[in-house]
């Protein structure tokens, strides 16, 4: 059973295109956004007149003064005009909320061709304005000043995990090492620096502690960028497209309560669900993927997605990394582009960007990141401290 068996037709990933991450001092958000769309729509081959419908995933919350950006894209080519257009948010998820809404048109049959794009410009704003809007994310804290904004939040997720399951020792630093190292090779990536296990997992004035024990290097960064995608049905395919397409063999969404005290802060109960509706919707089980994208917002995140995804038992996560199996060369490489660590997450950006490199990988086209042969991924964005959860398995066509 795939997607296709349930609902008797392909989703195709046909065309994307990506900016750098990082501090893009010299675009606009729209600016942004209008180069991804005429990148993914030029490489899927497709006419601008042939999309059906758009979505933007943004989280904003006040990063930037234009609160209403959904039209946007429609700068991108006059064939464009007057195509539904529509911002989707979801807050660190915005991207994949997106991309689903999208596909859930495809499903409908209403809509044969559409275009998704992830954007976010964060770095015009202050640190503090950065820290409120993020914190607009979260139920308790919403509104209320804070020097750690989401660091805090997950330094209480890491503080219940060792309460739990015993100290986690230097495994976080070997999860940012591993990533900075795999952003090295990617060209988007905001922190293309290897800055080994050392310094990662040492507390210094250069990677100093910013919540609980967190250090900067168990942080991503703030950023700057944008991603886009083109959706079609298999009939829909065009003989134009620069790759191969790439197919969606299942998705999963689950939503957690909001309130803190409604969740256990180890678990990620919703994030797993996810997990599970997707593969279950593709048929396939963790042994079939070649590679994941997750969610590594801090380095904590990903221990705990090791688990949340069945690879190690739970409180056992730090075996996938100590035993070498989500490295390049592992069993299941895990954020070959860097991950949000290294990439950077640009938030409304970061779900559609990480389906591109996915995609980039199971069409050869990745360049130096480019993994021998991959055939299945899973891909996995989540919002809050796992509220909002999303996960795609995609497979090269």
């Amino acid at each position: 059973m795939s997607l296709r068996d349930q609902f008797g037709s392909d989703v195709l990933l046909t065309g994307w295109g990506h900016t750098r991450f990082g501090k893009l001092a010299e675009d606009t958000l729209e600016s942004l956004i209008v180069r991804v769309a005429t990148e993914a729509i030029e490489n899927s081959g497709v006419d601008a007149g042939q999309i059906d419908e758009i979505y933007l995933g943004q989280f904003n919350s006040g990063l930037q003064p234009l609160a209403f950006p959904s039209s946007l894209a429609l700068q991108t080519d006059k064939a464009l005009a007057n195509v539904p257009a529509t911002r989707v948010e979801n807050a660190c998820a915005s991207g994949s909320a997106a991309f689903q809404q999208g596909v859930k048109a495809i499903l409908a049959g209403t809509a044969r061709t559409v275009l998704v794009i992830g954007a976010e410009k964060m770095t015009d704003a202050s640190p503090e304005r950065v820290g409120s809007a993020l914190l607009g994310a979260d139920y308790d804290l919403a509104g209320q000043a804070s020097t750690t904004g989401f660091a805090g939040l997950f330094a209480v997720v890491a503080d219940a995990y060792e309460d739990r399951y015993g100290a986690i020792g230097d495994v976080l630093g070997s999860i940012a090492a591993k990533n900075h190292r795999n952003g090295v090779d990617n060209p988007f990536a905001q922190l293309r620096r290897d800055l080994g296990e050392d310094f990662c997992r040492t507390v210094s004035d250069k990677n100093p502690i910013v919540a609980g024990t967190l250090r900067r290097t168990d942080c991503s960064p703030v950023s700057d960028g944008a991603a886009a995608l083109v959706l079609t049905t298999q009939s829909a395919r065009s003989d134009g497209a620069t790759t191969d397409p790439v197919r969606l063999a299942g998705f999963g969404h689950a939503n957690d309560f909001l309130p803190a005290a409604r969740r256990d802060p180890t678990e990620f109960a919703a994030t797993r669900v996810s997990f599970e509706r997707a593969l279950q919707m593709a048929g396939v089980g963790l042994a079939d993927l070649d590679f994941a994208e997750v969610h590594d917002c801090f380095t904590i995140a990903e221990l705990i997605m090791y688990e949340v995804m069945g690879l190690t038992e739970r409180g056992q996560g730090r075996r996938a990394v100590e035993e070498g199996w989500v490295y390049r060369d592992g069993v299941l490489p895990v954020n070959i582009s860097g991950g949000l660590k290294a990439k950077g997450h640009p938030v409304g950006a970061t779900g559609v960007s990480q389906h591109v490199v996915s995609a980039m990988q199971l069409t050869g086209t990745a360049g130096d990141m480019q993994l021998p042969a991959p055939r299945r991924a899973v891909v996995q964005n989540m919002g809050g401290v796992g509220v909002a959860n999303y996960v795609s398995v995609l497979e090269a066509f």
